[in-house]
């Protein structure tokens, strides 16, 4: 792993060098020049195309441990702390269950202080960002949260999922990734070669085409630790630099940090298995079926018909945005008849959780 130095000026950060990049420094920022352009002298170390053969037969090669660590981010926000305990609660419910490859759980916590789900939520805390140099987009947190988790904790695992608070456990979750390819899901607004022009700022020509930039985030993601430690500094850097670009900032809005990751990967050469069975997301995925994990990022809003209402207030809603300020009550009523499978066992997988988890209503 680089080694992450705090110099002595005020409001700077360093981040030295990989393998990938000797000796030069990922990311220089100050907040008193917040408009200057972060380091440019990033050294091209790669030899070879980043664009890696796909095996036909993806098979799992490798003996020994398949365990993979479960990992994501969160803040001491009210809104976090309700999705991180039903989040937690349906880790536990199918980590043992038959079929199942998920090893220890970690939420980083990246508020630089403990909260009161320390004891409930095995956590590890990490500093914020400098304040400012998210400005107000603070997903940003994400990357550099995952560098100081991989650099100073202990994780037994040989592999990592990042996940988010808003995902619920269908069933059980292998190993999806094998060998040097991790596993993520296609989002299918992660559009790398619409924006190339873009893209070509952070991703140069002599890294290869646009299209060995998977359309991907960086979650639900399954990775190697040992790749993921090399990836993190450079999809920080990356990120905060798009954030720094005007034109990349309005062009990618609140994916830009998705993109971050998915260039990220491709400058360090490496290529994501698509598992469209990784994840769900209602109301526009209808079935359960045999995916992996609910998504629910997307506010879902029906008539007493139980006709979509997208984008309008429904007769019956379930919207996670609904309960920025606490947790939703216990037992929330369920959507109307003709609704689809997916949304009815999300609230019906909400309504377990917090049917069971101690002291839901205290508004921890």
């Amino acid at each position: 792993m680089p080694s992450l130095t705090g110099g002595s000026h005020a409001g700077l950060v360093f981040l030295h060098g990989s393998e990938h990049f000797p000796g030069a420094i990922l990311l220089s920022y100050s907040l008193e020049q917040r408009n200057n352009s972060l380091s440019k002298n990033v050294e091209n170390s790669f030899s070879t195309d980043p664009v890696l053969p796909m095996p036909r037969h993806l098979k799992k090669v490798e003996g020994g441990n398949m365990l993979f660590h479960v990992a994501l981010t969160a803040t001491d926000a009210p809104y976090s702390k309700w999705q991180c305990r039903i989040m937690y609660y349906w880790y536990k419910k199918v980590k043992s269950m038959p079929g199942s490859e998920m090893g220890g759980f970690t939420r980083v916590l990246h508020s630089g202080s403990p909260d009161n789900l320390m004891d409930e939520i095995p956590t590890f805390v990490v500093d914020p960002l400098p304040a400012g140099l998210d400005r107000g987009y603070i997903v940003l947190n994400r990357p550099w949260a995952f560098v100081q988790w991989l650099e100073k904790a202990t994780i037994e695992e040989d592999y990592i999922l990042m996940a988010e608070p808003d995902h619920i456990f269908v069933r059980p979750l292998p190993n999806l990734a094998r060998g040097e390819h991790p596993a993520g899901f296609p989002f299918f607004y992660i559009k790398p070669a619409e924006h190339e022009s873009i893209v070509r700022k952070f991703y140069p020509e002599d890294k290869g085409p646009v299209s060995s930039i998977d359309p991907i985030g960086n979650s639900p993601v399954i990775i190697k630790k040992a790749q993921l430690e090399k990836i993190a500094p450079t999809w920080m850097n990356v990120s905060l630099r798009m954030k720094d670009d005007t034109e990349t900032d309005k062009a990618f809005g609140w994916v830009l940090e998705m993109y971050g990751y998915a260039i990220a990967s491709a400058l360090h050469g490496v290529q994501h298995i698509l598992r469209k069975d990784f994840m769900i997301q209602p109301p526009w995925d209808l079935e359960v079926g045999k995916n992996f994990i609910i998504h629910y990022t997307y506010g879902c809003d029906y008539s007493l018909k139980g006709e979509l209402t997208y984008g309008k207030i429904g007769e019956w809603r379930f919207d996670k945005r609904s309960y920025l300020r606490g947790p939703p009550p216990r037992n929330l009523p369920l959507p109307p008849p003709k609704v689809p499978e997916s949304v009815v066992t999300l609230v019906k997988m909400v309504n377990e959780a917090t049917a069971n988890i101690p002291n839901w209503d205290d508004e921890r």
